[in-house]
């Protein structure tokens, strides 16, 4: 059967996106998988339905790959999300690359590729090849990395006899001309541009139009799909991708190589990672998710494995379940997890000298010594070994004089509260001889506290025991009487907390829950994003939960409630220009 070319010769190369992954951060690799796949879309022999498409096309060594829905009415679903700002830069964003990647070229999706495309498509990052030449250092090799990363897109055939009665008259390129060849047996045609731009392409086992923008590129994926080294074959990955699948048919899938895309890290920008973090992210192999829309929002589940052949281990502690039944539904923000101690010993070892870790590990230890005296991890985390939490809890406000708006409330369960009591003791005689704070004693509820008051007759900070052993220390707003006796409207009951947490994961290693619409009303907020304003408008609440699956794996799974807005109008149709597009000879498959 003869299939031709979809022509893309319009669309630019880009830089392509990677990430710095470190251990320590197994949340914001999702949270960065989901956003390089809207990016990439938004700004421009093994097979198996719970795979993304391709997986048994794309070399195992791609950096990043995201399988996309063309079913109409879940774009139409994602386009009704947002506030009247988002929706309006998802419309123009969508327009902009339907127009580069068909409208430029002559095609139209509903009558030219709806009819005879699968469900999905994917599209995934090649980083360049090894080369046999002796290897050079990452920090030679700055602007080379992304210089050469390669674009594949993966088109998979549903209807063969409307592939080809609509793609029997193709357009011809605007700009250039198609070259043809053959490589192990299969036709590729290539579209030389006087801009320098080579886009190629290849019908492979007459159900998969493979499109890239380097012929090199084709021939590994020619060589991947023949030689069984794709995404499919590689370790771990068909077995933990279908961990996560979902009768529902899902918007997206995503997969990010994790050893090789913080190698292209290390060898970009001026910031490099330390040889003993590249070590480290060398026992981590991949991580994979899905993106399915609800009525409400987002959910995003995921999973990251070790390399098969890694000399670390994960320890299976999923015990992260009595926090939110310990503080109000009022609150804001709580993140809770499991043995504090193993969490740090984690970040140290991809931290430690690292210019990109968010806080470097010397610098809070020479922190927390510098302003309580105290070593970090001798007198503090060396009893940490419970569960614990951090959250934000609002103060109500009954005069002008309450100094504080919110109380940040530290809890932790310990197995030796002997040396948890003798830590708090040391705390109080710092508190009071280095900074003149009064340290009182007083009862709520029952319960002896800590209170600490300011040389101005501020009560600044509480500390005392909850039951089962839990510390905890309050600062800023009195919210000790909100926890001592356990609230009766605890947040793990609150609707929100409720429909934000993902309940898929009954047993956790770690959740977290942010209501960020009342959060933002009421706080300023960090800027970590670009339009972080208006994404920010568009979000009510955001939960995650995590488990450790095995000694191998780590399950993820995310929500994100979503203002909904009114119905959106459909986009507006492509406009072609009077350009003729000529027929260039038909693409064979010759395998």
């Amino acid at each position: 059967m003869a299939l031709p070319v979809v022509s893309i010769s319009s669309m630019k190369k880009k830089n392509k996106p990677s990430a710095v992954l470190t251990l320590s951060s197994a949340g914001l690799l999702i949270g960065g998988g989901m956003i390089a796949a809207y990016w990439l879309f938004a700004q421009g022999q093994i097979f198996s339905r719970e795979l993304p498409i391709g997986a048994n096309i794309i070399p195992q060594d791609a950096l990043f790959a995201v399988s996309l829905t063309t079913d109409p009415g879940q774009w139409q679903k994602l386009r009704e999300f947002g506030t009247k700002e988002t929706q309006a830069e998802l419309d123009k964003n969508l327009v902009q690359w339907r127009d580069r990647l068909l409208t430029n070229n002559g095609y139209d999706f509903q009558k030219d590729i709806s009819p005879w495309v699968g469900k999905q498509v994917t599209i995934a990052i090649v980083a360049p090849q090894a080369s046999k030449e002796a290897p050079k250092s990452l920090t030679s090799n700055e602007n080379t990395a992304s210089k050469q990363q390669s674009l594949v897109i993966v088109l998979p055939i549903a209807d063969q006899q409307k592939a080809q009665k609509i793609l029997a008259q193709p357009k011809s390129l605007k700009q250039g001309k198609w070259v043809d060849r053959t490589y192990e047996g299969i036709a590729i045609k290539e579209a030389n541009s006087p801009y320098g731009e080579n886009f190629s392409a290849a019908l492979i086992d007459r159900r998969f139009l493979v499109i890239t923008d380097n012929p090199k590129t084709t021939e590994r994926v020619i060589q991947a799909y023949k030689n069984r080294t794709s995404l499919a074959n590689s370790a771990g990955f068909a077995e933990n991708v279908s961990k996560i699948t979902s009768s529902q048919q899902p918007f997206a899938q995503f997969y990010i190589n994790v050893p090789d895309s913080a190698k292209i890290a290390a060898a970009s920008g001026n910031r490099h990672l330390p040889a003993q973090v590249l070590t480290q992210l060398q026992n981590n192999q991949g991580l994979a998710g899905t993106v399915t829309l609800e009525s409400q929002g987002i959910r995003i589940k995921g999973i990251s494995w070790l390399n098969p052949n890694s000399r670390r281990v994960l320890a299976v502690e999923n015990t992260a379940a009595r926090m939110q039944n310990r503080v109000p539904s009022e609150t804001l923000m709580m993140v809770s997890g499991v043995n504090l101690q193993r969490v740090w010993t984690e970040y140290v070892a991809t931290s430690q000298g690292n210019p990109l870790a968010p806080i470097a590990p010397e610098q809070l230890q020479k922190g927390v010594k510098s302003l309580t005296n105290l070593d970090l991890e001798r007198d503090l985390l060396s009893w940490m070994d419970g569960e614990f939490s951090v959250a934000v809890i609002p103060n109500n406000p009954t005069s002008w004089a309450d100094n504080f708006r919110a109380s940040l409330l530290f809890m932790v369960e310990t197995s030796d509260r002997p040396r948890a009591e003798g830590a708090f003791k040391q705390l109080d005689e710092v508190m009071k001889n280095q900074y003149q704070f009064q340290i009182q004693q007083t009862i709520v509820a029952g319960k002896p506290v800590v209170n600490w008051i300011g040389p101005l007759g501020t009560l600044t900070a509480t500390h005392g025991w909850l039951d089962g052993n839990v510390a905890f220390l309050s600062v800023g707003a009195p919210i000790a009487d909100k926890i001592i006796p356990r609230p009766k409207n605890p947040l793990a009951a609150s609707p929100v907390f409720q429909k934000t947490v993902p309940l898929g994961l009954t047993a956790t290693n770690s959740q977290f829950f942010l209501d960020l619409e009342h959060a933002a009303k009421n706080f300023p907020l960090p800027a970590l994003l670009p339009n972080q304003q208006a994404l920010i408008a568009a979000t009510n609440s955001i939960g995650m939960a995590t488990a450790v699956k095995d000694s191998h794996s780590n399950r993820y799974e995310i929500f994100l409630e979503l203002k909904k807005g009114d119905r959106v109008a459909p986009l507006p149709s492509p406009t072609f220009n009077s350009t003729s597009f000529a027929t260039p000879p038909s693409l064979e498959n010759h395998h």
